[in-house]
């Protein structure tokens, strides 16, 4: 049996995974999904956080974890922080997965892939700033058509409610990775084909930043959680089946 730790995106909490947990867990799996330090903080507590803390964090995670093999997974914004804390504690973890997520070359911050994906106005236009620009909040009436349009509804308003906001430092900051560490690990891509957050055109322009990965392909929204917790459940199993070959 495997142990995942689970790493929730922008504005969200570990609460995102609880239905995929339960399915993992029916199947013998240790699941750890933590809310990231900082989240939905005052102005001092958002401007603290850094990605090398939040990595930091999720590798003493994956130290403790009581089972084998260890499987660090991201979505969205998750992608950065699994991918540093691979680079912190590549001992630590046996298989990296990217659900949508940013999955981002060494040199590369999640700002500078914005600029590079170009402008995505109805995600674009739900973004505000908050805590004099030490964070960021989504318009939580309107989050749910970009976020999960394929998900039940009333999981999708229960989420949007939890909705908190984003410290800013992170997505600026460029990934420190190395062939050795981070690139040792092996990695599986869930590309998510009507993901309105990250586009389907995104997700493989990552694919081909960083090659190597396994790709699945999930008909799911940017909230696979919801609108697909068994399928992604499955995957999840399937990319730890893969590195206990």
């Amino acid at each position: 049996m495997a142990s995942f730790i689970l790493v929730h995106g922008s504005w969200h909490g570990g609460w995102c995974f609880d239905a995929v947990k339960a399915l993992l867990e029916a199947d013998g799996h240790e699941v750890i999904a933590p809310d990231l330090p900082g989240m939905g903080g005052a102005e001092a507590a958002l401007r603290g956080v850094t990605l090398t803390g939040w990595a930091e964090f999720v590798a003493d995670l994956c130290r403790s974890a009581t089972q084998q093999p260890v499987i660090l997974a991201g979505h969205s914004r998750g992608g950065l922080v699994i991918s540093q804390t691979a680079e912190i504690a590549p001992a630590a973890v046996d298989g990296l997965v990217y659900i949508c997520a940013m999955m981002l070359p060494d040199g590369m911050s999640r700002a500078d892939f914005k600029q590079m994906e170009g402008a995505n106005p109805p995600f674009d236009a739900i973004i505000a700033p908050v805590q004099n620009g030490a964070g960021t909040i989504v318009d939580r009436q309107r989050a749910g058509a970009v976020f999960a349009q394929m998900s039940p509804p009333e999981a999708v308003v229960a989420a949007m409610a939890r909705i908190v906001a984003e410290p800013h430092g992170p997505r600026s900051t460029p990934l420190r990775l190395t062939a050795e560490r981070f690139g040792r690990i092996p990695r599986t891509y869930i590309e998510c084909t009507e993901d309105r957050t990250i586009p389907l055109a995104s997700q493989r322009k990552m694919q081909a930043l960083v090659p190597g990965a396994e790709v699945v392909t999930l008909w799911a929204d940017h909230s696979p959680y919801l609108s697909r917790p068994q399928a992604l459940a499955a995957a999840l199993i399937a990319a730890a089946q893969s590195v206990n070959r």
